[in-house]
């Protein structure tokens, strides 16, 4: 009972941790360090775009999860004494490497590249973001940025 508490206990602590690693890159979210802060609205169009895929950097809860509950299950389950230890190092080994495959594939998510071209002075930018948003080839759109951050919106 008490290996399936921690058991329990560790897959939630897990899933919590790794939804809070799902970062929100859309031009229509806004972090509060971006909040009050003066930005410049640029007129261009969009040139070309492609999907590409987000990978978010991985945090190792993944790893750190998967190799625990891995670890646990195959000593309780598999062998006892010498075996029980060895099977629960290899279960530790197999579950990490699975956390960690789950981890990426779970963080990772579709995105655009755009290429706009610029009216003011002809200048092209690529700008990577969420594909949340209906961009078509020729569209009026504005680059949004602080200096350090940008973003593309429709034109209104």
């Amino acid at each position: 009972m008490r290996y399936t508490t921690l058991l329990a206990a560790t897959v939630l602590a897990a899933s919590s941790l790794l939804s809070g690693c799902i970062t929100a890159d859309s031009a229509n979210v806004y972090h509060k360090d971006e909040m009050k802060r003066v930005a410049k609205a640029r007129a261009g169009k969009i040139e070309s775009m492609r999907t590409v895929e987000m990978a978010d950097s991985t945090s190792g809860v993944g790893s750190i999860a998967g190799a625990v509950i891995g670890g646990v299950v195959a000593a309780n389950n598999v062998g006892k004494g010498t075996g029980s230890v060895v099977s629960g190092v290899l279960g530790s080994l197999l579950g990490g490497w699975l956390g960690n495959q789950a981890e990426n594939q779970i963080t990772r998510k579709p995105a655009k590249e755009l290429t706009v071209a610029m009216q003011d002075n002809g200048e092209r930018l690529v700008i990577v973001q969420d594909a949340d948003q209906p961009f078509a080839v020729g569209q009026a759109v504005d680059v949004i940025t602080d200096g350090v951050t940008a973003r593309v919106t429709i034109r209104q």
